[in-house]
């Protein structure tokens, strides 16, 4: 694993303690990493700066954007059209709209362009504290290759009286800034695959892959899936 020697790498703990068995299995990787030659600190948090609301208005609005740029994309002969529409067809469904709340769909729709206000203030906001306040700021603090994460929480069962519960996700850090995200298997929970996600500063994709290539090979935890009982 030569892409790991004299790496400096932070594990973000702001994830730490959702799940015990997620927990064990970063130890594992962190273990790995300095017996690889990396060096491996704590970092806390990224941006100073809360960003859930303004990155959901701007999910909202590009969701929008997106959804309706690939429905015009596949032709007048599409059974679905515009976001609109799919909102029509997913809520006469009475079948599936018994157990999934599709209420984002409707969100979206009542936003406007991308020339918004709005979306272009919020926009402007998780663009700032997400790279020069955020990703950025604490790898030049600490002199930083990488950041790592659990890429999430383990896989559950999905829950059609209470509803899905995803806990948190590591991925919306790089995800907001728009910069390099990498997840690579880090080991199972009761079968189900658990990712490590490797992340850094824009342009760094060739030593992130560098740095997941060298602990995936080392570690083999990737395992053809099964079906299990």
């Amino acid at each position: 694993p030569h892409g790991l020697i004299g790496a400096r790498i932070a594990y973000l703990t702001l994830h730490k303690g959702v799940h015990y068995r997620v927990d064990e299995l970063m130890d594992e990787a962190i273990a790995f990493m300095e017996g690889a030659g990396a060096t491996v600190i704590e970092i806390d948090e990224i941006s100073k700066v809360d960003l859930g609301d303004p990155a959901f208005q701007v999910l909202l609005y590009e969701f929008k954007q997106g959804l309706n740029e690939y429905f015009t994309a596949l032709g007048d002969n599409a059974p679905v059209k515009s976001l609109e529409e799919l909102i029509e067809v997913t809520f006469a469904d009475e079948i599936e709209m018994q157990y999934f709340d599709h209420e984002l769909l409707k969100m979206a729709e009542e936003k406007g362009d991308l020339n918004s206000e709005e979306y272009l203030d919020a926009l402007e906001e998780v663009l700032l504290n997400s790279r020069a306040g955020g990703i950025d700021r604490v790898m030049d603090r600490y002199n930083l290759d990488a950041i790592i994460a659990p890429s999430g929480n383990p896989a559950g069962e999905t829950d059609l009286t209470n509803g899905d519960n995803f806990g948190q996700s590591s991925s919306r850090h790089a995800a907001r800034a728009g910069y390099p995200n990498i997840s690579v298997p880090m080991g199972f929970i009761d079968g189900l695959p658990v990712g490590l996600s490797i992340f850094g500063r824009a342009w760094s994709e060739p030593l992130l892959l560098e740095i997941a290539y060298s602990y995936e090979q080392g570690t083999e935890h990737r395992k053809a899936p099964e079906f299990l009982d």
